[in-house]
């Protein structure tokens, strides 16, 4: 069992920079691949960025180049460093942990994430 706890969501301004910040509680993190989606109202999850557990990085088009995904396994923690931020970013943002091998899955209470123009 593990609980997701996200943090570090707010209001920005446009081109501006926030960090997200991913907990996870439970002994098992470094068998998860975690990931970040986010959803704006009416529109379903989509994924943002995930990192295996041997810290492979892929990203959505949308945000290549401007977010960065890392995580620390021995903190239990993953990151999200959005850069060059857009209205079109704003959304909430929601943690998720997946262990396939054990088909567990987990995901956070979202936190949101507001970019101004």
């Amino acid at each position: 069992q593990a609980e997701l706890v996200e943090s570090g969501g707010g209001l920005v301004q446009a081109g501006g920079s926030l960090r997200l910040s991913c907990a996870a509680s439970g002994s098992a993190f470094r068998h998860y691949v975690m990931a970040w989606y986010r959803q704006v109202p009416g529109k379903q999850r989509e994924l943002v960025a995930g990192i295996t557990t041997g810290g492979s990085t892929n990203y959505a088009d949308s945000v290549k180049g401007r977010f960065t995904i890392s995580r620390d396994n021995a903190k239990k923690t993953m990151n999200l460093q959005m850069n060059s931020l857009k209205p079109e970013d704003t959304a909430v943002y929601f943690c998720n942990a997946r262990w396939q091998a054990v088909a567990q899955e987990y995901w956070g209470q979202g936190t949101q994430v507001t970019v101004s123009s």
